[in-house]
């Protein structure tokens, strides 16, 4: 029974999903699906991806959290517009589902954005099985989260169009394979382009940055 109702749950979904798709097809959107763990590095990775983005990309975000509009507030000081979903009401979902993206999306002048990120709950397991609609997804992992986290869970990784290795700056001071971590990355998803970064320093950020470019441009047609 509760295989069913969870067949069930994941079917509605995923109709509410393609709902949304053509809805920001429609709005001529690009949509990224940010996921991660907690602790990652996540909300300051898109921090400074905003800082480079603005305004020349029109850029909303939605942030997904069980409790508090945290995130929401420090990802607004870049001049970023915020939406902020909490699931503490829905029970404490660790995983926004798509009626709430579309919902979310709504708030905003979608006719007006160029891209859309939603940063999803901090979890490595839920989010990776709900479709929202979105153009693509990413996943960080933190250099202190350990290298075989892409074995762990493979699912996450596997739906992911591209990766983020994120805090490198604190390689030096920790017993962390960098190269082990992202073989294990392209063990579950061959060819998956994976970007190392630092979100506090800033460092190798441009390939991402020219990534999620080339991504705007091919759905929205902007030359960027």
């Amino acid at each position: 029974m509760e295989i069913d109702i969870q067949k069930n749950v994941l079917e509605a979904n995923d109709t509410q999903a393609d709902i949304n798709r053509k809805y920001f097809k429609e709005k001529n959107v690009f949509v990224l699906n940010m996921m991660s763990s907690p602790g990652s590095g996540k909300t300051q990775t898109l921090c400074k991806t905003f800082e480079k983005l603005l305004p020349d990309i029109r850029t909303g975000v939605i942030v997904g959290d069980i409790c508090t509009d945290n995130d929401a507030i420090r990802l607004e000081k870049t001049g970023v517009q915020a939406e902020q979903i909490n699931t503490d009401k829905f029970g404490g979902d660790c995983h926004l589902e798509a009626n709430l993206i579309l919902e979310s999306a709504k708030k905003f002048k979608a006719a007006d954005l160029d891209l859309l990120v939603v940063e999803n709950i901090g979890n490595l397991v839920c989010p990776a099985e709900f479709d929202i609609g979105e153009d693509a997804r990413a996943v960080v992992l933190s250099v202190t989260e350990g290298e075989d986290k892409p074995v762990k869970y493979p699912l996450m990784f596997q739906v992911a169009d591209m990766a983020i290795l994120n805090k490198i700056d604190l390689l030096p001071y920790l017993d962390f394979d960098a190269k082990l971590a992202v073989a294990n990355m392209h063990q579950v998803h061959p060819n998956m382009p994976v970007f190392e970064l630092s979100a506090k320093t800033g460092q190798g950020f441009e390939p991402w940055i020219e990534w999620l470019k080339t991504k705007v441009s091919e759905k929205t047609g902007k030359k960027l």
